[in-house]
């Protein structure tokens, strides 16, 4: 742990703020890595048990190889299969830590399995190990977590992992949409940072320089590098993988998920409360983020144009949602968390606001 102290002006008595900064340790990153659990482990002395967590579908392939490379360690290999981030789940992969004696909780799936075994990793105070098999988000390598607690989903502060294993061939076969979504989420940094700085200047509120740069630098990446994420080259997704990562850094850093996540968050989880349509979470956070960035002043139109390049939603009709719900979701995207200063304000936007911010940047005719 590193214990980081806040920046204060000699001529001015301020108030240090003070947080720890927990990375994960080791990272990998390439093409067939899968077999590298073993020295992964070997490197962080496991000698126990150890919990695989994973889904069900195009999870189950991988999470079965990597639970052969541990068996081969000679370690004893536990198994349990999650469907949701709920409550109830991290409590049943909770009671399987303790009922097995787990000492590593190694996750594989895409971004809810990972929350899972990260939140019950956290609560029992064990390490665990990501094995992302999609990109669909940047919780990859955050310390933030989603959970659902009946029908709203709540992000709460748990742990990053402690090492991280991306295979970028095992990735790239994951559904198409599932890399576009992990775009939006990567493109809503844009607005994210603009909104700490916001709350900075206006409400005093901690802002880290360095973990706002580490975030901006990974949008940044996406937008120079759209035309091989368009394309589909491994290339491309590789790219999109190490931007989440650093991602996920940033969140790290920032001790917070501040520079990754503003009014375009609040924007997506709004609409997931009023519409239940099945979009994913990175393709609203970019639609929200073409609308921020033109409430913020910044050029929407090239956000817009990133998006639709790699085939990313753009418009309400494209996420699978109707004006009116759009809308909804555009006046009530403050109250999604109050304590999270943005650029919708305390009292967030007016019906007719809402509506002529969704024309005018052609989210909706």
């Amino acid at each position: 742990m590193i214990n980081v102290f806040g920046s204060s002006n000699s001529k001015e008595v301020q108030a240090m703020h003070i947080h720890a900064i927990n990375l994960p340790r080791f990272v990998i990153v390439g093409d067939n890595v899968l077999p590298k659990i073993d020295e992964l482990l070997s490197r962080l002395l496991v000698r126990e048990d150890v919990l695989l967590v994973r889904g069900d579908g195009f999870t189950k392939s991988p999470a079965s190889l990597v639970k052969d490379y541990v068996s081969e360690m000679g370690l004893p290999v536990h198994e349990v299969c999650v469907s949701a981030p709920t409550v109830d789940v991290v409590s049943a992969v909770e009671c399987a830590i303790k009922e097995t004696r787990s000492c590593m909780v190694i996750s594989v799936g895409g971004g809810k399995i990972i929350d899972v075994a990260k939140i019950a990793s956290h609560r029992q105070g064990i390490p665990f190990i990501s094995i992302p098999t999609s990109a669909a988000h940047d919780g990859i390598a955050s310390p933030i977590a989603s959970i659902k607690d009946g029908k709203t989903s709540t992000s709460v502060m748990a742990q990053p992992p402690v090492a991280l294993l991306a295979d970028i061939q095992l990735i790239s076969g994951s559904p198409r949409r599932f890399i576009i979504s992990g775009c939006g989420d990567i493109i809503a940094k844009f607005t994210a940072v603009r909104d700490w700085r916001l709350a900075h200047r206006l409400r005093g509120e901690y802002y880290g320089e360095y973990a706002a740069s580490l975030a901006l630098m990974s949008a940044q990446l996406l937008k120079r590098n759209v035309d091989l994420i368009a394309r589909g080259l491994e290339v491309g997704v590789r790219t999109i993988i190490e931007a989440l990562i650093s991602c996920g850094y940033a969140m790290c850093i920032a001790g917070s998920s501040r520079p990754c996540s503003g009014s375009e968050h609040l924007f997506s989880h709004a609409l997931e409360k009023v519409s239940k349509n099945g979009s994913l979470h990175g393709e609203k956070c970019g639609v929200g983020t073409i609308m921020m960035m033109y409430m913020h002043g910044g050029d929407w139109q090239a956000i817009r144009t990133v998006l639709s390049k790699i085939g990313a939603p753009t418009t309400a009709k494209q996420l699978g949602v109707s004006d009116e719900e759009l809308l909804e979701a555009l006046t009530i995207a403050h109250t999604m968390r109050p304590d999270r200063y943005t650029i919708l304000g305390e009292s967030g936007i007016s019906r007719k606001a809402a509506e002529d911010l969704a024309r005018i940047t052609g989210v909706i005719d």
